[in-house]
């Protein structure tokens, strides 16, 4: 199909989490198809699109700002058209057309696959059902935009109710996409030059989708997968610790595809915050999981989320997060300081002073800083794997991710986009590896 003349335009603003960004690259798909192509800033769009995320802090606050800022362009063309999609959609609706009139449409993430109908319509609109039909089969054709990786969803939603999160009200109940559909669209993409392929999920590691003889757990996919020919890694993201069975840890010693990396989230190192926090394990649960981990992939680097100064954390509950963290060591980690999302359980708690969470904040950094330092360095006079993802800012620089999702920078002048390497690891940076190619 040839494109028109002249296409509509395309800007879209991605927030937050790698759900957001396979999202924002399936609107873009959804758009491509009904003649929009993407530029790269907000003044040369016909279309304007925020996909926004509600976990980070003040998500709402930060969508209205940008929006904001967006009222110039809509002075001076009237005809753009201003869309929001995702979980801020999703929790606000018509609110945020009647905050900001400016702005056209809104778009919850289960019904983004309608956005080129919605554009093509009049007026002010809001979708934000969650439609019986599935909105993959309602996409077009994946493309391979992100180079020689991409992101697949397999699960959305979330059924755990963790007291301080909005993802069961904004993304539903668990769905896992079936088997047949994941594995047609993994071919596809190694088909146009994928070769290594993240999973993802709001809580992957609960897939229940359906294949032959019935539902499928996430380590019977990742096996299917692994026999994909020209597949050569294989990660997923974001997992619960109450969903790592016995089958998917050991898929992490069976399947080299599988990358030795896990990002798995304990939240707090404090029993008594665990189960405020709704998390349904303990402090104890978390470590004897990470021993069997280790067990099956002795050499995985694991990260985590931590949340800092949630309601009734004392001096206590943060010294036992700490001593998790020192127990576990970590090569890296996400930590956040509470902030309540309307409509939690949490929200009706009172907070931690602001000024108590900010110091406990910063101890907690300090040492993930330390330990992903000290991974990293270990990696030092090691041989990697590296699949090459982009060109280097230096001449003949590559860089790309190692089986541990390290940066790393080769030197190689006649090194390709794509390519899988063995390298030796020369020293460590702030946040990334340097190397040479062997």
């Amino acid at each position: 199909m040839t494109e028109p003349q002249n296409p509509k335009k395309l800007f879209i603003k991605t927030y937050g989490c790698q759900m957001n960004v396979y999202d924002s690259e399936r609107m873009a798909e959804a758009m491509g198809a009904d003649g929009y192509v993407m530029t790269e800033t907000a003044e040369d769009a016909d279309m304007v699109l925020l996909n926004t995320c509600h976990i980070r802090e003040k998500a709402s606050e930060k969508l209205y700002s940008d929006l904001g800022r967006l009222r110039p362009l809509k002075a001076a063309n009237p005809d753009l058209k201003i869309g929001v999609a995702g979980c801020v959609a999703q929790a606000e609706g018509a609110e945020i057309l009647r905050r900001m009139p400016l702005v056209d449409l809104v778009v919850g993430p289960q019904a983004y696959h309608r956005l080129p109908e919605m554009a093509r319509g009049t007026g002010q609109q809001v979708d934000t059902d969650f439609p019986l039909e599935d909105k993959f089969d309602l996409l077009p054709e994946r493309k391979a935009t992100r180079g020689p990786t991409a992101f697949l969803t397999v699960q959305e939603g979330c059924d755990k109710f963790c007291a301080f999160c909005v993802v069961p009200y904004t993304r539903g109940a668990e769905v896992s996409r079936p088997v047949a559909r994941i594995l047609t669209e993994a071919r596809g993409l190694v088909a146009k030059g994928v070769r290594e392929i993240t999973l993802l999920g709001q809580n992957v590691n609960g897939y229940h989708g359906v294949g032959d003889g019935g539902g499928w757990t996430l380590a019977r996919l990742l096996r299917e997968l692994a026999k994909v020919d020209g597949l050569e890694r294989l990660r997923y993201t974001t997992s619960h610790p109450n969903d790592m069975d016995d089958d998917l840890v050991a898929a992490h010693g069976d399947l080299p595809q599988l990358m030795p990396y896990l990002h798995l989230p304990v939240q707090s190192g404090s029993d008594r915050i665990l189960k405020a926090m709704n998390r349904k394990h303990t402090a104890q649960d978390y470590l004897r999981l990470i021993e069997r981990i280790r067990a099956a992939r002795p050499d995985i680097v694991l990260s985590s989320d931590f949340i800092v100064g949630f309601p009734g954390e004392t001096d206590r509950d943060f010294e036992d997060t700490l001593d998790l963290i020192r127990a576990v060591g970590f090569g890296a980690a996400f930590s956040f300081k509470y902030s309540a999302r309307p409509g939690t359980p949490a929200a009706e708690k009172p907070p931690v002073a602001a000024e108590l969470a900010d110091s406990r904040l910063a101890a907690l950094q300090a040492l993930i800083t330390a330990q992903q330092k000290a991974t990293q360095e270990s990696m030092v006079g090691r041989e990697v794997s590296v699949l090459y993802e982009k060109p280097g800012r230096m001449p003949g620089q590559m860089v790309g991710k190692s089986d541990h999702l390290h940066a790393v920078h080769v030197n190689d002048p006649t090194g390709q986009v794509g390519e899988l390497v063995r390298v030796r690891i020369l020293a460590s940076t702030s946040n990334s590896l340097a190397g040479a190619r062997i």
